[in-house]
């Protein structure tokens, strides 16, 4: 990442990592990058206090981008197959878990195979499974094969450290998440500790969220473009509980938080955006090569980063683990394949 400098101002204790991962959300969806379509004031209040950046890219599909994300590689080096990673990839989690950081990962998994039997069965029971990838503690959605796996928004299935957990059918997914999070740094904060959040949103089905008003009178796994703006607005509105726990527990000056996307927004939402070329609709472009496809948020704040920065540097998703790498001061020659 080219804006290593401007992300930390000086040396000092190893910080804390949180690095959050937006599903589906293109860079047109933030007030602060331009977007007109969503209230998302807890980001742009997070890019006002930290470094924006306006030239981030990741690729147009969600898996590829979290593939290269967590290991470094770009994906023609390590590709299986979709959502399957070879349990012999190393992970940012085993760069931070070795370096004695305390790890954990909550959201969307998706690198266990989960083919139906009739669908390439060679691929079924292959990946790589969340407690192979060096995380001390995990919490996730789609985390192993299963021909129904369930919603990650209203009524979850959701897995936690080999458990699949009970009593959470009011549960909304996402809170699950961001609560299991906030409680393992709440836990850790005597020592650093890096928390990665795969968010569910705001990928589709777009569903009901806790703030939209179907969600006491209605289905609340109703499925309808409409409630994308629920869900954007209700990303944000999480985003906002990690920053304002951090603050909570005084680790805003220790904790770096990185806000990125995965990818552009659903090719069927229509998003109000204005910039220094004027004001117009973007169609949000995942699945294709393109800006609306490629083109993501990327918020830096907290940790030493600078206040009110923006940045232009060229940054995809390849740059994070060397750029982490370098603020925790670990070898990178460890990664790459075990065995």
């Amino acid at each position: 990442m080219p804006a290593t400098a401007p992300l930390v101002e000086a040396a000092g204790r190893r910080k804390n990592i949180v690095l959050i991962l937006a599903d589906d959300l293109g860079y047109e969806c933030l007030g602060a990058n331009g977007g007109m379509s969503y209230q998302t004031p807890r980001l742009d209040a997070m890019a006002g206090s930290g470094v924006r950046f306006t030239q981030a890219y990741a690729q147009p599909l969600c898996t590829p981008t979290r593939m290269q994300l967590m290991t470094g590689r770009y994906n023609f080096r390590n590709w299986k197959a979709f959502g399957v990673m070879d349990p012999r990839e190393r992970t940012f989690g085993h760069l931070f878990r070795d370096a004695g950081y305390s790890t954990a990962i909550a959201g969307k998994w998706q690198f266990w195979s989960y083919n139906p039997p009739d669908y390439k069965p060679e691929l079924r029971g292959t990946g790589q499974a969340p407690e192979q990838s060096g995380f001390d503690e995990w919490c996730l959605w789609h985390a192993r094969h299963t021909e129904d796996k369930g919603s990650r928004y209203a009524k979850p299935t959701i897995m936690a450290n080999g458990k699949l957990l009970k009593g959470i059918e009011d549960r909304y997914g996402e809170d699950v998440y961001c609560d299991y999070l906030c409680d393992f740094i709440t836990r850790h904060q005597q020592k650093p500790f890096f928390a990665y959040y795969p968010m569910a949103l705001t990928h589709d089905p777009f569903n009901p969220t806790p703030h939209s008003k179907e969600w006491k009178t209605g289905n609340r796994l109703e499925a309808h473009p409409r409630f994308f703006r629920d869900m954007v607005e209700y990303a944000d509105y999480t985003v906002g509980r990690v920053l304002d726990h951090l603050d909570k527990l005084k680790l805003r000056d220790d904790t770096l938080v990185l806000f990125y996307g995965d990818n552009g927004t659903h090719w069927t939402i229509d998003s109000r955006f204005r910039d220094a070329q004027g004001e117009r609709v973007i169609r949000g472009g995942k699945r294709d090569t393109t800006n609306a496809g490629m083109r993501v948020p990327l918020i830096a704040w907290g940790g030493g980063a600078a206040r009110g920065k923006v940045s232009h540097d060229l940054i995809d998703s390849t740059d994070f683990l060397p750029t982490l790498g370098g603020l925790t001061g670990t070898p990178l020659r460890s990664m790459g394949r075990t065995g």
